[in-house]
């Protein structure tokens, strides 16, 4: 089985718990609130389905919805960071969102690129590289009020220049914020 199928596979699985956990919490919620408010119906989604698929694949790989978290990728000067958090309370999609990107710090320090390769349905640009300098880079995971960011640090001039390709390639793809170089 491929890495990608074995990463879709995983998560699909994940994604079942979270599902059952969510319509818990939604059910919980309703029960306790006399009239229930969809914060993502005010937000507005580009109308290009290829935008909606991507962002649908990464609800999965995250076990958020993107359209009501903020989620950022920032070019540092020696390195990058993602930053992503819910725009409304949901414990349930915090510890969602810790646990992801817990998970894809790992990934990425033994050079696993396939959850963004599932959620773009390619190869990101700057994997490549970032995968042969794995040792140079340091990745550390850290908590946020309502979610987390993972940094992507080294001094290595090449493994740099890959981690601001990729990072500009998420920003594009996900209309997303962040700080470039």
């Amino acid at each position: 089985m491929s890495r990608v199928l074995r990463t879709i596979t995983s998560l699909a699985a994940t994604m079942g718990i979270v599902a059952t956990l969510t319509a818990c919490s939604t059910a919980a919620k309703s029960a306790r609130a006399p009239v229930a408010h969809d914060s993502s119906a005010a937000i507005t989604r580009p109308g290009d389905p290829t935008f909606a698929a991507m962002q649908e694949r990464g609800r999965m790989a995250m076990g958020v919805d993107q359209y009501t978290s903020t989620h950022t990728f920032d070019a540092l000067p020696d390195g990058g960071r993602i930053t992503l958090v819910r725009d409304a309370t949901d414990t349930l999609g915090v510890r969602q969102i810790r646990a992801h990107l817990a998970l894809i710090e790992h990934a990425f320090q033994s050079g696993d690129f396939s959850t963004p390769e599932f959620v773009h349905m390619r190869t990101m640009p700057g994997t490549a590289v970032m995968t042969q300098k794995r040792d140079v880079i340091a990745y550390a995971y850290r908590d946020l009020p309502g979610g987390g960011e993972l940094w992507m640090t080294t001094s290595d001039s090449a493994a740099i220049a890959a981690i601001h390709e990729f990072m500009e390639a998420q920003r594009g793809e996900h209309h997303s914020g962040g700080m470039e170089r």
